[in-house]
């Protein structure tokens, strides 16, 4: 049972990447909960949003990272399920950082969404 939630969490983790990568607002709205929030630290100032102001800030990078053919980095780390809720540990690449993405999920009528996103900037 659980390496089946493993692969949907997965599969989840993989849209949450194309998301960015694309710079596609619709995939960030169909990966995260709809009360998500989105939060870190950048350049020393704490950085916060919203579901609807991330996949505006993910929808304004143009050209999408996809559209520069901008090589893909995205590191599953760990995930760990209990019930109907996950945490996973993501490295990935965006906007020339590397960021280390602690993302919580909930399953909710058999989809893992992201509940909340904390990211550190790693380089």
């Amino acid at each position: 049972m659980k390496e089946h939630g493993k692969k949907q969490i997965t599969k989840s983790i993989e849209l949450y990447f194309e998301s960015m990568y694309e710079s596609s607002a619709k995939k960030v709205k169909e990966v995260f909960h709809e009360e998500a929030k989105i939060t870190g630290f950048m350049e020393g100032k704490l950085i916060q949003h919203t579901v609807k102001s991330f996949a505006e800030f993910v929808a304004a990078q143009k050209p999408s990272a996809k559209e520069k053919n901008e090589k893909k980095f995205l590191e599953i780390v760990s995930i760990e399920i209990a019930g109907s809720t996950a945490i996973a540990r993501v490295r990935d690449g965006y906007l020339g950082m590397i960021f280390l993405d602690t993302l919580s999920f909930l399953k909710i009528k058999d989809k893992w969404v992201i509940y909340n996103k904390l990211f550190h900037v790693e380089t």
